[in-house]
């Protein structure tokens, strides 16, 4: 089988045995946003061409390529929701010499009622080892899931991954920004100070005004900035103290965890692996 993670903007696929096992991978950026008119099925051929002609008749994606702007839009399948969930809302899509389905988003309310998407963090959370606890997924539109009984339970979205960028690229505090490899003493710093009493629009003003009084350097700006927004993010989202199992991210997990540390909790990394065993997973109730 041929599982694909195929994201906004990024592509990335796995060629699997029938045992989960991985025996090829390979990543492109040719997300949906990189496909012109509608061109998905040329873009598969173009990026797993071989693997198929080699006989691999079985495709799995999971994604945005299943959102309103991918290859078909598939419904959100309401939580809760496991692996045998997903398996039995595949979506089919026509593909001439195999067979391709589409992995469903999930959704769900939050304490206000108000709703909440995902897409492809499903899969990364079917590849996951137990049945109970708090799970963060790091990104542009973070996700914080709730896992019962191995099904998702629900989930709540954090915006801090597009903010961060949207606030460092079209306002003033990003004028003051040097570039530069993550300062951890700033980052501590933004932290400790989303932990004050105050809202985050107020703290988010001390990022241009510690630079004016000279006690912040441009080239730490960002680190401070990016402390401040996941420390609101994360002492939101969990208790003081919880654990929490972070998805595997080469460069947000290690900034997760030290913001789960400094709430008093115990942070674990994953695999970055998650959405390939993901994949297998869900595959195998599909065609077995």
């Amino acid at each position: 089988m041929i599982g694909i993670d195929w994201g906004t903007t990024s592509f990335r696929a796995w060629r699997l045995g029938a045992d989960g096992t991985v025996l090829g991978a390979r990543a492109a950026a040719r997300g949906i946003l990189a496909v012109s008119d509608g061109g998905f099925a040329a873009a598969l051929r173009e990026q797993c061409g071989d693997w198929l002609a080699e006989g691999e008749d079985r495709v799995l994606l999971s994604g945005m390529i299943g959102s309103r702007q991918g290859w078909v839009e598939t419904p959100y399948l309401p939580c809760p929701a496991g692996i045998e969930d997903l398996a039995a809302a595949l979506v089919a899509v026509p593909f001439p010499g195999a067979e391709i389905r589409l992995v469903p988003g999930l959704s769900a309310r939050d304490g206000q009622d108000v709703p909440e998407v995902l897409r492809g963090e499903e899969t990364q959370i079917a590849g996951l080892d137990f049945a109970d606890g708090l799970v963060c997924l790091p990104g542009s539109h973070s996700k914080w899931v709730r896992l019962e009984a191995g099904r998702v339970a629900g989930f709540e979205t954090y915006f801090s991954g597009e903010t961060f960028a949207a606030l460092r690229s079209a306002t003033i505090l990003g004028r003051m920004m040097g570039d530069g490899p993550t300062d951890l003493a700033a980052f501590d710093r933004g932290l400790g100070r989303a932990g004050d009493p105050g809202h985050l629009l107020h703290h988010l003003f001390g990022v241009r005004t510690l630079g004016l009084g000279g006690t912040l350097a441009p080239a730490a700006s960002a680190s401070y900035l990016s402390g401040l927004l996941i420390g609101h993010e994360v002492g939101a989202a969990m208790a003081a103290g919880a654990s929490v199992t972070i998805v595997a991210n080469a460069q947000l997990s290690p900034l997760y965890a030290r913001a789960v540390a400094a709430r008093g909790g115990v942070a674990t990394l994953t695999s970055p692996d998650a959405a390939a065993r993901g994949l297998a997973r869900i595959g195998a109730r599909a065609w077995c």
